[in-house]
Order: C-alpha cells, then sequence, then structure tokens
C-alpha cells in the first residue's frame, strides 16, 4: 500500500460536479433572465388606469419631469410610426374588429396623479361633468391622439376644438406616414451586466 502523499490532490466526485454545475448555472440562468427582463429606462415607468373605447388614460410617478413625459409621449408616437400595435406598450384594442387595424383611432391622456385614472373620474369626464373636466384637462401631463392617419402629441392638456391653450406645447403634429425625426438616442440607466 503506498503512503498518502499530502500533495497529492482527489479528484471531486462526480456528485460535488453535478451540484456545483448546478449551483454556477442557476445563477447564470437569473443573471440572463434579470438581464432580458430589465425594464426599459429611456422612459419613465407608467401604468395604464382606465381605457374607454378609443381614450386610455396612463399614469406616471409625481415628480416626473416634462422631459420624461416628452420622452413616453414620443414612445407613443414611435409605436404609432412603427408597428400601429399598442400591445407591447399595455393597451388593449381600442378599434377591435376593425379593418383598419385594432389601434386605428387612440388618444391617450398622461397624469402623474393616480386619481385622475380611475375608471369612475374617467366616466364622469366621458359624461360632460364640467366639474371634473375643466380640472381634469388641467391636470393632464401630456397627451398622444391617433386618428387614422393623423397624429398629434404634446405636453400639458390636449387642445380641444383646435384651440391650443397656453399651459399646452406641441410636441408633433402630421401624418404617420411622415418620417420620423432623427433623435439622440436617449441615456440608458445603468446596466446590470459586467460587459
Amino acid at each position: 500500500m503506498p503512503p498518502n502523499d499530502p500533495k497529492t490532490k482527489k479528484p471531486l466526485d462526480i456528485v460535488v460536479k453535478f451540484a456545483l454545475s448546478v449551483f454556477v448555472g442557476s445563477f447564470a440562468l437569473i443573471w440572463g433572465g434579470m438581464y432580458l427582463s430589465r425594464p426599459d429606462r429611456s422612459i419613465p415607468p407608467y401604468t395604464v388606469g382606465a381605457q374607454s373605447g378609443h381614450l386610455v388614460v396612463t399614469d406616471v410617478p409625481r415628480g416626473t419631469t416634462d422631459d420624461e413625459v416628452e420622452s413616453l409621449v414620443k414612445r407613443f408616437r414611435k409605436v404609432g410610426h412603427q408597428t400601429h400595435d399598442f400591445a407591447r406598450m399595455k393597451i388593449y384594442p381600442t378599434t377591435p374588429g376593425d379593418p383598419g387595424g385594432s389601434y386605428k383611432q387612440i388618444m391617450i391622456y398622461v397624469f402623474d396623479d393616480h386619481g385622475w385614472t380611475d375608471p369612475e373620474v374617467l366616466a364622469k369626464y366621458l359624461a360632460g361633468d364640467a366639474a371634473v373636466a375643466k380640472d381634469y384637462e388641467r391636470a393632464m401631463r401630456g397627451y398622444y391622439r391617433l386618428l387614422d392617419q393623423e397624429e398629434d402629441g404634446g405636453l400639458g392638456p390636449m387642445p380641444q376644438s383646435g384651440q391650443v391653450s397656453s399651459e399646452t406645447r406641441v410636441l408633433f403634429k402630421g401624418r404617420v406616414t411622415d418620417p420620423l425625426p432623427v433623435e439622440a438616442e436617449p441615456e440608458r440607466g445603468i446596466a446590470i451586466s459586467p460587459l
């Protein structure tokens, strides 16, 4: 029987090798899943509060800057130009069954107060409640409107009957067939990837 040499290493048992590979593999899967499902940081986080027909009301967190609301409105514009499919933006079809598409007409209002996106408040606004309508439009942070091929978007309340209020800043107005302007890429958030 040969003497035990303290400098000689024993090979790892097959069970230990398997356990280590499962351990490392699970971390690789977790990291990969986190990387692939990371949020889009080029627009502010938003939720769809209510939807009635082609009218959709969304809210962003309080303290969202005008630049961030502008980036969200421009993202809606980009979707309108490229795919005309707002499902990826968490919006149900606004014109279901229409041969022209599921999102042929859409109006999106952006608020920074969740109370304005409540379905009951939206119903009062649509019913024409004057007290609600005035405050509703004043609380609006931004809007995007697509009517067939015509679109417009801006910050502040949506223009009514072609009248633009002093609180509204129109960002764009035109047709979805017009080319999108080339803009600088928005700054990305902190990446979790070390590469």
